[in-house]
């Protein structure tokens, strides 16, 4: 079988594969903008633009005694603007020598198929809404700029995931604490090296970095909920290395090397540091962990009061996702996939997504919205060349989305 045939087979494949056609990098999806107008325009689907060239479309109730529910998906990609052909190799869509796009057009696909049933429909319902944003890979900026308060559902699904019927109820927050060091004297690591009052800041960050968490905090039987990482350690006598690389334009595959062959080894080291990453999908044990880190942080303090200091600083970089007590959404989730056979997972994810977004944000009528992270096909590879995703588990991620709006209107 040919792509060609499969995309006349199934409308889904063939919506999916018009986006995946138009190249659209972060901050440059205007032409999948303009596609998604046409195919609202020609299937009587009412749209809008927000400031930012959001797509908001709204579908209204049928049934005013339902709720509304909103489907969200992000319509940029990883990659650039280079041509996209579209191959079928067996079971898997993908692109030749490029990212598919897969990450997020199977969701923008499910989407606008969906409205257009549902507006064809005789489904009572309580009114369909459904947002594609821009700029999700690389700053969020999209969802930042969504105009919440014009949203009425309360029950957002983020179709973003990539294996097929995952329910995901967490994700985890980012945020990154830097560690400082500094030691008061230093000196010659000749003339200086007997006086106990010199203390090398290098050696200090190693003790203190072996003493400070790595890993997995915390989890439950969703997966990893807290964890934290060493991402960088900085100390020594490397200035000299750094500037001599930069002034004589050295290029190199191994950084760490060519600056640890070219530092100074004759210098008691005043100053160091280190990064690491925080994540977590909850605010509790994210918050344990921090303390835990800066009680860690304040005994380094009182060993080595008078001869160094250490200071820790944290930065928040994107809110946690946390799980609501409101089980509606996985009750209605586990029933569509049961009818179709389908097994599904319900879990937490160690990363970030829009989600994190829309739990921080309260829409029309004043409440905190209710995301979930959705998964419609399974997904190879992801933001690589060899990105692929199969279609038959695609098919099937249709017949979840549009089972869940059944489920979740009766």
């Amino acid at each position: 079988m040919q792509i060609s045939d499969l995309r006349k087979q199934y409308e889904l494949i063939n919506i999916f594969c018009n986006l995946a056609e138009i190249p659209s990098p972060s901050l440059h999806e205007e032409k999948v903008i303009e596609w998604i107008e046409n195919f609202c325009k020609q299937n009587n689907i009412n749209y809008s633009l927000d400031n930012y060239k959001n797509v908001f479309i709204k579908i209204p109730a049928t049934d005013s005694s339902k709720e509304p529910v909103m489907l969200s998906s992000h319509m940029d990609v990883v990659g650039d603007n280079s041509p996209v052909i579209i191959e079928l190799d067996g079971d898997f869509i993908k692109a030749k020598e490029r990212t598919l796009g897969s990450d997020d057009k199977v969701g923008v696909a499910s989407a606008l198929l969906l409205a257009k049933e549902v507006i064809n429909s005789d489904i009572q319902h309580g009114g369909l809404e459904i947002t594609f944003t821009r700029d999700e890979e690389t700053n969020m900026s999209g969802i930042e700029h969504v105009e919440f308060d014009k949203i009425e559902s309360k029950y957002v699904l983020v179709c973003d995931a990539d294996k097929l019927a995952q329910l995901q109820v967490s994700g985890a927050s980012y945020t990154n604490a830097k560690i400082s060091v500094k030691a008061f004297i230093g000196g010659h690591s000749g003339n200086d090296i007997g006086d106990k009052k010199r203390l090398n800041a290098a050696k200090l960050i190693a003790e203190l970095v072996n003493d400070l968490p790595q890993g997995v905090y915390f989890k439950d039987d969703t997966g990893v909920i807290t964890s934290c990482n060493i991402g960088a350690i900085i100390a020594g006598g490397i200035q000299n290395a750094v500037s001599t690389l930069v002034s004589d334009s050295i290029k190199s595959s191994d950084y760490i090397t060519e600056i640890n062959e070219r530092s100074s080894t004759n210098i008691i080291n005043t100053d160091a540091k280190a990064c690491y990453s925080i994540r977590s999908a909850s605010v509790e044990k994210e918050n344990e962990l921090k303390e835990l880190m800066k009680s860690i942080v304040d005994k380094f303090n009182k060993k080595y009061e008078g001869l160094a200091s250490a200071e820790i600083k944290f930065e928040i970089h994107l809110p946690p996702f946390e799980k609501v007590e409101d089980d509606r959404i996985e009750k209605v989730h586990t029933r569509a996939c049961e009818k179709l056979g389908i097994q599904n997972e319900i879990s937490s994810f160690h990363a970030g997504a829009e989600t994190h977004i829309y739990a921080h944000q309260k829409n029309k009528n004043g409440e905190t919205f209710r995301p979930f992270l959705l998964g419609l096909a399974d997904i190879y590879n992801m933001h690589s060349a060899k990105e692929k995703v199969d279609y038959k588990t695609f098919l099937k991620g249709y017949d979840i989305i549009k089972n869940v709006f059944i489920e979740f209107n009766k």
